[in-house]
């Protein structure tokens, strides 16, 4: 009788299956360079001998929990100072470079002097156009690909950060405090920047990803929210204040 009854309560309960986390590019130029969120998976990893830790459900179980954000194109930038002292980037790649320099300065900057944590270490800041949405509670870690091996090791740390997208759904950035300011950023196209991972009210749930659509009800709330880190020191004071004016559904997929 009880696993009829437990059988029962999972059908009808909708906290039972995946959770729905949605994705959208915000508006910006060119979205065609930017690819969808990726599963983490050990993708050329040999599985042939039946003890292979790419067949571990260990090893599984943890990269089916993050998904990748790509490098939307090839950075090679470095870190110099002009005539007056001020902070600048360098496209190290030059003519040869496969985005303008003017373009690149769009989406990339460093941050004001003044808010580095530390005096000798630059922070600097990629926009990127990705949002992420649910209709649940649902918490977004933003963390380094540390699973991802690079050839050249980036020459510092990045930010990571943790919020509520089913009411703060906002663009993501890649942000890069560079600990040895000799040596250069460089990371290609298509290079995971970072990875994001989910938490709910249920470790043992999965995540189903999904293409949202812009609806002009999640964009008068992105309208709601957006800019308040100009202007209040302490944005999650606002969670509870968003919430209110927050629609009923902000996911439609796409």
């Amino acid at each position: 009788m009880n696993f009829t009854v437990n059988y029962v309560r999972g059908v009808e309960d909708p906290k039972s299956g995946p959770v729905r986390v949605g994705w959208v590019l915000s508006d910006v130029d060119s979205p065609v360079i930017y690819d969808p969120p990726r599963r983490v998976n050990s993708r050329s990893a040999r599985k042939d001998h039946a003890k292979s830790a790419a067949r571990c459900p260990a090893v599984l179980n943890l990269e089916s929990r993050y998904f990748e954000i790509p490098c939307p194109f090839d950075l090679n930038i470095g870190f110099s100072r002009d005539k007056e002292g001020k902070p600048t980037l360098r496209n190290l790649s030059g003519p040869t470079s496969a985005i303008r320099g003017s373009t690149l300065g769009r989406r990339i900057t460093i941050t004001n002097e003044g808010e580095w944590r530390y005096p000798d270490r630059p922070m600097i800041q990629l926009k990127l156009p990705y949002l992420f949405l649910a209709d649940e509670p649902v918490y977004l870690t933003q963390l380094d690909a540390y699973m991802h091996y690079r050839k050249v090791p980036l020459p510092g740390t990045i930010f990571g950060g943790r919020f509520p997208i089913n009411v703060w759904p906002r663009p993501l950035m890649w942000a890069f405090e560079w600990h040895d300011i000799e040596k250069p950023i460089v990371v290609r196209r298509g290079a995971p920047l970072f990875y994001c991972q989910f938490e709910f009210d249920n470790p043992e749930r999965s995540v189903q990803m999904i293409e949202a659509e812009m609806t002009p009800e999640l964009k008068t709330y992105l309208d709601h929210i957006s800019g308040a880190v100009n202007y209040v020191s302490q944005t999650f004071s606002l969670f509870e204040a968003a919430e209110r004016v927050r629609p009923d559904t902000l996911l439609t997929p796409r």
